[in-house]
This record gives C-alpha cells, sequence and structure tokens, in this order.
C-alpha cells in the first residue's frame, strides 16, 4: 500500500495551484491531508474511486484534516476521544484488516510557547490513544507532528533550542512516543541524511533550504518489517510544508 500525508497549509488555496493533477499523479491508496482550514460544505473536492472522510475544526478557517482512501475502511474515528482535544479537528483514524491508520494535525505550541503547556497534555493523551490502538491491532501514524526530534531534522537547530517545535519538552515527548512502540520510518531507513519537509515563509527560507523535518510516518514496530519505501516529496510546491511517502509490503 502506498500511502501520501501532506500539509496544504488551506486547502482551497492549494486547490488553485494543482493539488488535483498532485493528487492524481501520486496515485496513493491513501491520501491524507492536515491543516485544511475549511468548514464543511467550503469545498467539493473528490477523486474517482476514492471515499473522504473530513475532521473540522470548530473555529472557522483552523486546523482540520482529511483523509482520501481507495480501501474501503472498517470504522472510522474522528479525534482522540478526550474533550480537551476534539474540537480542532486534528484526528482521524482508519481500520482496515490488519492496522489502524491515523492522520494527524498536532498542536503548535506557538509564538512565546504560550501553548506549550497544553501542548505536553495532549502529547500524553495522544500516545496513550494510540497505545489503546495498538491494543488491537498495529497503528501507522502520519501527519504534521510539529516537532523536528534531532537536530538534524532541522538546518539551525542552535538558533531554535527554545523555539516551537524545538524545545526540550517537545522532542522528550517524541521520544517517548518511539519509546512505547514506534518507529520513525524515514529516520530508520535515513539515519543521516538531512531532509526538511516544512520551510518557514520568511526570508527565502526555501530556496535556501533553511527547513525543518516536522512530517513524519511511524509504525508500530510490528509493522517495520513490512515498510519498503519512505520519501519526501520536496519538489512539490504548494504549500510551505511538502508531501512525506510511506510504501508497505
Amino acid at each position: 500500500m502506498k500511502f501520501i500525508s501532506w500539509n496544504v497549509n488551506g486547502l482551497r488555496a492549494v486547490a488553485g495551484k494543482g493539488f488535483a493533477d498532485i493528487f492524481v499523479e501520486l496515485d496513493a491508496d491513501v491520501f491524507c491531508l492536515q491543516e485544511t482550514k475549511l468548514q464543511q460544505g467550503q469545498i467539493d473536492l473528490e477523486f474517482p474511486g476514492y471515499t473522504s472522510y473530513w475532521n473540522y475544526a470548530e473555529k472557522k478557517g483552523y486546523s482540520g484534516t482529511a483523509v482520501y482512501t481507495r480501501v474501503e475502511p472498517l470504522s472510522v474515528r474522528y479525534g482522540i476521544g478526550v474533550d480537551e482535544h476534539d474540537h480542532e479537528g486534528r484526528a482521524i483514524t482508519l481500520e482496515f484488516e490488519e492496522f489502524f491508520f491515523v492522520c494527524v494535525y498536532v498542536p503548535n505550541s506557538q509564538d512565546g510557547l504560550r501553548r506549550l503547556d497544553y501542548r505536553m497534555r495532549w502529547e500524553d493523551d495522544f500516545r496513550a490513544y494510540l497505545s489503546s490502538l495498538e491494543a488491537s491491532k498495529p497503528v501507522i501514524v502520519t501527519g504534521d507532528m510539529n516537532v523536528a526530534h534531532e537536530e538534524i531534522d532541522l538546518k539551525n537547530p542552535s538558533t531554535n533550542h527554545f523555539n516551537a517545535g524545538f524545545t526540550d519538552e517537545e522532542r522528550g515527548k517524541f521520544g517517548e512516543l518511539l519509546a512505547a512502540g514506534f518507529v520513525d520510518t524515514w529516520r530508520s531507513q535515513h539515519p543521516s541524511e538531512a531532509k526538511y519537509s516544512w520551510w518557514s515563509y520568511r526570508m527565502n527560507a526555501r530556496a535556501r533550504n533553511a527547513g525543518w523535518r516536522i512530517d513524519y510516518f511511524l509504525v508500530s514496530e510490528a509493522l517495520a518489517a513490512r515498510v519498503c519505501s519512505t520519501d519526501i516529496l520536496n519538489d512539490i510546491y504548494g504549500s510551505d510544508h511538502c508531501p512525506v511517502l510511506l510504501e508497505i509490503l
């Protein structure tokens, strides 16, 4: 199966920049989006052979996730079952025969780290949610996880040490998630390669490749041997993020 994940930073904007052609060209079995910034009925964007599932934030023009799949799921869940977190459209879970698939848009700690305490609660609750799924069957989780785990995962680690996405607290929580039984598929296959999935719109960052790797595919350890390909598709434009790819046997 082939999976694609992309933070589109506003689906209506990306739809005007060739999204449909990119979608068809990538030819994924499951294609998931973060930061759709939509309310229900604001876009009509369907593709033959795919069923789509949408989780909208209550706040207009904010957050939101979507999953297109041509493999019919056994069940679909929205959110992670914690009321504090489930009003921002941040997660969709599809249950397939052999695994759960979770599309997630992890909250940003924001400038001045004003949402860091909330982010820490999210991290604990999200990890508990994934562990509850894994008690039944293995899990694939993907999306914008809003953290660069190691120094290799961003261009300028020394100047970003205390900024959102590279704090010790956020990196530590990501480490706890991996320790709970998950594998970072890209880093597992590319242990020493620096490649990025997000670039600030400021200071011509993408042209300079001054980026961060904050978009991931994680898999339960039980699925790690089935991973045959991972990629960061940084030649695809339209958002401040690029798509990431996973293929499993």
